[in-house]
């Protein structure tokens, strides 16, 4: 939003969360008069502008293309909503190419745009009251910290991750593990609390304001990511 501010338009950002139908966006649009709409995941933003009387566009997520599909009646869905769309944008050739071979009508209006990342790291955060609030001691000159960077949902799949560095962490007590991240699915962040709880050198640590976040992902020994599927990690792009 604040990109496109900063290029004279007038931008209206929407959690698709929020709504539940096509009837409360087409609602939304005629209220606000908007121009044109764009929609990120081909499902869980696409299927809210079915039927639009605005023109609008669509940005794959990943999950719609590499997970989605395999349900049916999402595809079924996803397949009207490309048919009605302008243009599709792809982060990569192979995620168009994944596209374009469930809907071979779409292929000339899905184009590949590298996903662009911008990081602002703040030059205050203090790194060893962070570790500290983690409970991570900060006394040892050979600490490796590990960072997992998600919305706590299953296809992230943190708890992949959980019982393999407590075992390291149990060896070599300098090695601990972070996972940061919104409760996007309640039920399975209930799940990985329980389990981090009984898991030794893992912490489920609180959300951070994005600068301070690129502020400890520079400081960490390393970024992790364990997505059963996966567009394109902006955590680890951020990383690059």
């Amino acid at each position: 939003r604040n990109h496109l501010h900063a290029a004279g338009h007038i931008c209206v950002l929407k959690d698709a969360f929020m709504y539940e139908s096509p009837t409360e966006i087409a609602n939304l649009a005629s209220t606000d008069k908007f121009d044109a709409a764009l929609a990120i995941h081909l499902y869980k933003g696409g299927r809210l502008l079915q039927g639009s009387r605005i023109p609008f566009g669509i940005i794959f997520g990943g999950t719609d293309v590499n997970e989605d599909i395999k349900c049916e009646e999402k595809h079924r869905v996803m397949g009207a909503v490309l048919g009605e769309a302008r243009f599709a944008v792809a982060f990569t050739v192979k995620m168009k190419e994944l596209a374009a071979a469930e809907w071979p009508d779409a292929r000339k209006k899905i184009y590949v745009q590298a996903q662009g990342i911008k990081t602002t790291p703040s030059e205050t955060f203090d790194w060893y009251r962070f570790l500290q609030n983690a409970d991570i001691p900060t006394d040892t000159g050979s600490l490796h910290m590990f960072l997992l960077i998600c919305g706590l949902r299953r296809v992230k799949d943190p708890l992949y991750l959980v019982d393999v560095f407590s075992d390291w962490h149990r060896r070599d007590p300098n090695v601990h593990l972070g996972i940061i991240g919104p409760a996007v699915d309640p039920l399975f962040t209930s799940e990985v609390k329980e389990k981090v709880k009984r898991a030794p050198g893992v912490h489920l640590l609180q959300e951070m304001p994005q600068d301070d976040l690129h502020a400890a992902m520079k400081r960490c020994f390393a970024v992790v990511n364990s997505s059963i599927s996966e567009g394109m990690s902006a955590a680890i792009l951020e990383v690059i």
